[in-house]
C-alpha cells in the first residue's frame, strides 16, 4: 500500500517520526505500535506523500487538515487511559488516519464526518487497508450516535467554541470526552467526565484545529 515515492523508505521514515514521539513524551507502547503500523502516507494527498512522516499538520482536501502525529498520538494515548476502551466515537472523521489508529488500539470504532465525499473516501481507505472495525458516516457530528451509545470515550477532532455537554448522555458510566475547545484566537484541549455534581472538566493545553461545524454537506 505504499503511494509512489515512498517505496523502501517508508518503514525508516515511520521509525523517525516514533523517535520524535518518544522524545515529546509519547510513551504508551500500544499507542507508538499504532502510529507504526498504521502508513500515514496513504492519509495525505500523493503531492504531500514525501512529508507524511513530518510531525506537522498537513492540509487535505475540502478546506480541511490531516493532524499532527503528535496530537493524534497525544489524543489516543488519552483514549487509553480509560480502564478497558471498548467502543470509540470520533467526530470529525476527515482523512481517516486518527480513527485508522484508534482502530488499532480498540474493538470497534465509529466515526462521523460532515463532509460525505470525506467520508466517502475515507471509507475506500479502511476497506483498502483491511480495517473492518470501522464503521463511518455522514452526519452532524453535534448529534453524535445515539443508536450506537454508550461509548466509552468520544474524541473529537475539531473544535466546538464551547464544550459539547449534551453529549455526556453518550458516554458509558466512566466514559469520558476528549475535545478542542474555543475559536481561532485559542483553543484548550479537554478532557470531560460527569461527577457526581455535574462535569468535570480537566485542561490539557492549547491546541489548534479547524471548527466544528453543524449540519451536512453532501
Amino acid at each position: 500500500m505504499n503511494a509512489p515515492g515512498i517505496g523502501m523508505t517508508s518503514q525508516r521514515t515511520r521509525q523517525r517520526m516514533i523517535d520524535r514521539l518518544r522524545q515529546k513524551g509519547i510513551d504508551n507502547e500500544q499507542v507508538l505500535a499504532a502510529m507504526n503500523d498504521v502508513p500515514r502516507h496513504i492519509f495525505v494527498d500523493e503531492a504531500l506523500a514525501h512529508r507524511a512522516y513530518e510531525d506537522t499538520a498537513l492540509p487535505i482536501k475540502f478546506a480541511q487538515t490531516i493532524s499532527q502525529p503528535y496530537i493524534v498520538a497525544r489524543m489516543s494515548a488519552e483514549v487509553m487511559t480509560h480502564p478497558s476502551p471498548q467502543k470509540v466515537l470520533e467526530l470529525g472523521t476527515g482523512s481517516g488516519y486518527q480513527a485508522a489508529v484508534l482502530s488499532r488500539l480498540v474493538p470497534h470504532v465509529f466515526s462521523i464526518e460532515r463532509i460525505d465525499k470525506l467520508t466517502r473516501i475515507a471509507r475506500r481507505r479502511f476497506i483498502n487497508l483491511g480495517y473492518r472495525n470501522i464503521r463511518c458516516k455522514t452526519d452532524d457530528g453535534y448529534l453524535g450516535w445515539p443508536t450506537e451509545a454508550p461509548f466509552d470515550v468520544i474524541i473529537i477532532t475539531a473544535a466546538p467554541p464551547e464544550p459539547p455537554l449534551e453529549l455526556l448522555d453518550q458516554l458509558t458510566e466512566d466514559g469520558f470526552i476528549i475535545v478542542p475547545v474555543g475559536g481561532k484566537a485559542r483553543q484548550t484541549l479537554q478532557k470531560i467526565s460527569r461527577g457526581s455534581s455535574g462535569p468535570v472538566i480537566e485542561n490539557m493545553g492549547d491546541v489548534i484545529f479547524v471548527p466544528l461545524l453543524e449540519g451536512v454537506e453532501r
